[in-house]
């Protein structure tokens, strides 16, 4: 008898192998980075709605826009089929991700985000710059 664990491997497995057999279409929402790209989205989103009234048009507003900003060149990286084409919207990206960066070591330094959300920001950041940086390694080995 199974385990569910072992059930869903399975089935993740069959997922898998029917995705390669079905012509090999791949969409935006299989890569990674767009995976975590979503969270980083609702977690701003989330964190957001805690920045004083006074800052929600000014600081908030930048954070919300150069990170939405950022999604749309993780979608138009995807799209572009020129290697350079795609690694200047990847190079636009990672500008996006710096300046959001800065932004949130500003709210921390500002006190309107505690040291947890700071750090866990960081980390999505983080996690997205190093998926970024495989993304643009694998496109200049091409």
């Amino acid at each position: 008898m199974k385990t569910k664990l072992e059930e869903e491997k399975t089935e993740e497995k069959e997922k898998k192998s029917f995705k390669k057999e079905k012509d090999d279409g791949k969409s935006v929402e299989d890569l990674i980075i767009y995976k975590q790209y979503i969270e980083l989205l609702y977690y701003t989103e989330n964190i957001l709605m805690k920045y004083p009234k006074c800052e929600r048009f000014a600081l908030a507003s930048t954070i919300k826009n150069t990170t939405y900003e950022g999604m749309r060149y993780v979608l138009n990286a995807f799209k572009e089929y020129s290697r350079d084409q795609k690694l200047a919207n990847l190079n636009q990206l990672d500008t996006c991700l710096k300046m959001v960066k800065v932004m949130t070591r500003v709210s921390y330094k500002k006190k309107y985000i505690n040291a947890n959300n700071y750090a866990a920001w960081g980390k999505k950041l983080a996690n997205i710059g190093n998926l970024l940086g495989g993304w643009m390694k694998s496109c200049l080995k091409q």
